[in-house]
This record gives C-alpha cells, structure tokens and sequence, in this order.
C-alpha cells in the first residue's frame, strides 16, 4: 500500500482529522513513514513576532503540530516533522515534486478561511499540482 505519506498539518481541525486519515494508511503498512509537514508562511511570520512578543514564535508553530504528534505516538506510527517557508500551497507542491510520495493527504480547509474564499484553498491547489494521488480529507 502507501509507504511514504505526506501530511500536510496547519493545527486546524481539518488537518486534524487529515491526520488520523494518514495514521491509520500508515498503519496498513509497518514499513511506512508519515512526514508531517508544516509551512511557515512569511506573509504571516511578522504577525506571529508581534503576537509572540518577549516569547518564542516558533512554539506557536511547534504547538500547532503537538496534537497531531501525540496521536502519531500513540498508534506508533512513524513520523517527521518538517518545517518549510513560503506560501502554503506551492511549498507543498514543490516539497511533494521533490521526493517520492505515495500520497499526499491535506485537509479540505485550513485556518485561513479569507484565502480560501479569495484565492482558492491550498487543497485544491496542491490536488492539482502534485505527481501523486491526493487525498482531501473533510
């Protein structure tokens, strides 16, 4: 079945959900291997300074991803979490492009619910763009 999966992971409850989707294809086989990755859009880091400030903004982010880790753990799923810069949707096209994934799971809406309505979700544009299978979990 599926050996290398991608996790696409903003702390949402979508991406929640798209998480146990990938834990339990991750345990159908005990070779595979889930890559949580996580990106950090520039356009918002200067926010998260700001509404950091005297603390560490990269706990935040490290926060955000702390759920999906635990339930990771939990079912003894192997996992790496990967921290990428840049727009969320083309990063995770070009990170998916660069290395040999079977999958990539997503979910359907993330924490930017104004760039969804405007520019189209990330889901639909990293569906479109990937070399591989998509999964877009609701």
């Amino acid at each position: 079945m599926f050996t290398k999966i991608l996790l696409a992971a903003d702390g949402s409850a979508h991406s929640v959900r798209a998480a146990e989707k990938a834990f339990e294809l991750a345990t159908y086989n005990k070779e595979a291997k889930v890559e949580i990755v996580y990106v950090i859009d520039s356009k918002h880091s200067k926010d998260d300074v700001i509404h950091n400030w005297g603390g560490d903004a990269s706990d935040k982010r490290k926060e955000k991803v702390q759920l999906i880790k635990q339930k990771a753990k939990h079912l003894g799923v192997d996992y790496e979490v990967v921290f990428l810069h840049g727009e969320p949707g083309p990063a995770i096209v070009d990170y998916t492009n660069k290395y040999p994934f079977d999958v990539v799971v997503i979910g359907s809406r993330g924490l930017n619910t104004l760039q969804e309505m405007v520019l189209g979700s990330v889901s639909h544009k990293v569906a479109k763009r990937v070399n591989c299978p998509v999964l877009i979990v609701k």
